[in-house]
């Protein structure tokens, strides 16, 4: 790079300059660019606090409670009820940290039996 700005520097055009150093012309223009810092942008048709209490509150009221929010969106549709969408029942809950509880839980590991044989017809098993 400082040997493309030095190249321009020295009155070598830009297309020239690039050609010989190996890169583009406007890797420069990008590199001196200084990004501007820009407000956070808030959707107009955001949810405010009182609808995300009220999903919070239907979510964890007692049918829905144990189940992930894509059954509780299909349930809520199958009602004529529309509450929010799927992503945003899942931004709230993420939001109050209970995403992680309503996931489908793993089955724990099962012991293998253990066969143990002091003598002849104590045991008919394939297993052994």
């Amino acid at each position: 790079m400082t040997a493309y700005r030095e190249l321009a520097s020295r009155g070598i055009s830009t297309r020239l300059a690039a050609d010989l150093v190996g890169i583009p012309r406007a890797t420069d223009t990008r590199k001196r660019r200084v990004p501007v810092a820009r407000p956070a942008l808030i959707p107009a048709n955001k949810i405010g606090g009182v609808g995300r209490r009220e999903i919070l509150d239907v979510v964890n009221s007692k049918p829905y409670v144990d189940l992930p929010p894509i059954q509780i969106y299909a349930q809520l549709l199958a009602a004529d009820t529309f509450l929010c969408s799927i992503s945003t029942m899942y931004r709230v809950l993420n939001e109050n940290q209970q995403v992680k509880d309503r996931r489908l839980a793993r089955h724990p590991a099962r012991a293998i039996p253990e066969l143990t044989v002091t003598g002849p017809g104590q045991v008919y098993s394939w297993d052994l």
